[in-house]
C-alpha cells in the first residue's frame, strides 16, 4: 500500500477496510462531553466488546435461576465451561486444542509451568531472559531461582542489546547458548517484548535452546492476539499470556497455558496439583489418588470463575467472526500507516525503536522522543489521545486492529505534532 499523509487518504483506507464495522462492537472511551477519544492502549487493556455485558448476564441470570443446577443446567454449563473457550484461543496462538487451557492468572500460569519445565541441576540451572522482559517476569524468575537455592543474581542470564542499540540481536543469543549452555536450564523469553515491540524468532529460539538440551518457554502478553505465534510448530514446551490485553477479557481477567503435546501424557513432570486437574470421569468421587488429565487441562488447579471466562468467550467469538488472518493484515497496514506518519514528521527528537521490518514486531509502536519526559505524555492525554508512558523516554501506541481506524492514526499524528 502506498500511503498518502492527509486525512481524505485515512478516511479512503477505513471506507475500503472490510474489518471496519468491528468498530461499532467496541464501547470506545469519551471525554467529559462525549467526545470519543483516540484509543491506542490495547496494549496495556483491551476495549470492552459490546456484546459482553450480554454473555456475562446470561451466566447472572442462570446462577439466579438454578444455583449450584447451574452447573449442569446453565445454558452454557459452568462445569465444562472453559472447553467453550479452547477452540477459539488455540487458534489465535497457534497450538492443537488438546495443548491450551484458559486458568488463573498470568504469573501465576508462568509459576506453574516452572514447577514442571525448569528441571535446575547443580551445574545446569540459570534461566536466560531478554533484559528489558517485563517485570513480574523476573520477579517470578527470580524467585523460582531462589527457591531452588540458587543465587538469582548469579542464575538469571539476561539477553541485552548491544551498546548503543535499542533490540536484541539472535546472534547474541546465539553466543550466549554457546558459551553458557552447560550452565543453563531454561530459555524464558517474552515473545513480543513489552518495551521495544520487538518480535522474537520463536521457532529459532526454541530450535536453539533445544540444541543446547535447555526447555524453553514463553511469554505472550504482548503476542497472544497481537501476533500468530504458532505455538505447536515452534516446538515450545510451554508458554503462558494473559488476555486482558489484545484479548479485550477485562482488567486482570484469566489468563491462558500452552503445553506442547510431547509432554501431555508425562505424569512423571513434577506439578502442583488441583482437583481441576484430575480424571473427569473420577473428578467428584473424592477418593481417588490425583489423575491428571492428558495435555493442558491437566495443569488446571480450581474450578473456573465463569465470570471471567464469560467476558474472553465474548472477545473469542468477535475475533472469530473477524478471522485471525485478516486481523494480522490489517495490523500489518495500520501500524505501517503509523510509521509512515511519524517518518512524516521529519522530527530529529523522535526515535521509533520498535523494528522496521513488520514481520519482527506487532501492532505496537514504540516512540522514543528525545529530552522527553512523562510531560508529553501528559499533554497527549489532555489532548484526548490515549497512550501509554514508559521510562525513562517512551510513549507506546498500539493501533488494535479490531477497534482502531486509519483516521484514529492519523489524528493521534496531527495531535502529537501540535504538542511538539
Amino acid at each position: 500500500m502506498i500511503f498518502k499523509n492527509s486525512r481524505a487518504f485515512a478516511q479512503q483506507c477505513d471506507k475500503k477496510d472490510p474489518l471496519s464495522s468491528f468498530r461499532k462492537e467496541f464501547l470506545l472511551p469519551t471525554d467529559t462531553q462525549g467526545n470519543e477519544l483516540i484509543y491506542l492502549c490495547g496494549n496495556s487493556l483491551g476495549l470492552q466488546p459490546l456484546k459482553t455485558k450480554d454473555y456475562i448476564q446470561q451466566e447472572l441470570d442462570d446462577w439466579g435461576k438454578h444455583g449450584v443446577e447451574g452447573h449442569t443446567d446453565a445454558k452454557n454449563p459452568w462445569l465444562p465451561y472453559h472447553e467453550f473457550l479452547t477452540q477459539n484461543m488455540a487458534a489465535i496462538v497457534g497450538a492443537k486444542p488438546s495443548e491450551v487451557v484458559v486458568m488463573n492468572t498470568l504469573t501465576t500460569n508462568l509459576h506453574l509451568m516452572m514447577v514442571s519445565f525448569y528441571q535446575p541441576t547443580a551445574k545446569k540451572y540459570k534461566i536466560v531472559v531478554e533484559s528489558n522482559a517485563f517485570p513480574s517476569d523476573k520477579y517470578a524468575m527470580e524467585s523460582q531461582l531462589k527457591f531452588h537455592g540458587f543465587d538469582p543474581r548469579q542464575g538469571l542470564i539476561l539477553w541485552k542489546p548491544r551498546e548503543g542499540e535499542d533490540l536484541c540481536r539472535y546472534e547474541d543469543l546465539e553466543q550466549i547458548l554457546e558459551t553458557q549452555a552447560d550452565e543453563i536450564a531454561l530459555l524464558m523469553i517474552g515473545s513480543t517484548n513489552y518495551y521495544s515491540g520487538q518480535h522474537f524468532p520463536l521457532k529459532k529460539i526454541t530450535t536453539l535452546g533445544h540444541k543446547h538440551n535447555c526447555l524453553v518457554g514463553f511469554d505472550l502478553a504482548h503476542g497472544a492476539g497481537n501476533i500468530q505465534p504458532k505455538l505447536h510448530d515452534t516446538g515450545a514446551d510451554f508458554a503462558v499470556w494473559c488476555t486482558y490485553k489484545y484479548l479485550n477479557s477485562g482488567p486482570g481477567s484469566l489468563g491462558g497455558c500452552f503445553v506442547h503435546e510431547r509432554h501431555k501424557d508425562n505424569k512423571q513432570l513434577n506439578r502442583f496439583a488441583g482437583w481441576w486437574g484430575h480424571n473427569k470421569e473420577t473428578r467428584f468421587n473424592m477418593r481417588h489418588e490425583f489423575d491428571a488429565l492428558p495435555g493442558a487441562e491437566g495443569w488446571q488447579l480450581s474450578n473456573p470463575p465463569i465470570l471471567s471466562m464469560a467476558a474472553i468467550r465474548a472477545s473469542l467469538d468477535t475475533f472469530k467472526d473477524a478471522g485471525f488472518n485478516n486481523l494480522r493484515a490489517k495490523s500489518e497496514r495500520l501500524t505501517g500507516y503509523l510509521e509512515f506518519l511519524l517518518d512524516e514528521l521529519d522530527n530529529d527528537d523522535i526515535n521509533i525503536i520498535t523494528p522496521r521490518n513488520k514481520d519482527e514486531r506487532g501492532c505496537q509502536l514504540s516512540i522514543q522522543v528525545k529530552n522527553a519526559d512523562k510531560a508529553l505524555h501528559t499533554k497527549l492525554t489532555q489532548a484526548g489521545v490515549i497512550s501509554d508512558w514508559r521510562e525513562p523516554d517512551v510513549i507506546r501506541v498500539a493501533p488494535a486492529p479490531l477497534y482502531n481506524s486509519y483516521e484514529d492514526v492519523f489524528e493521534f499524528i496531527t495531535r502529537l505534532k501540535s504538542i511538539l
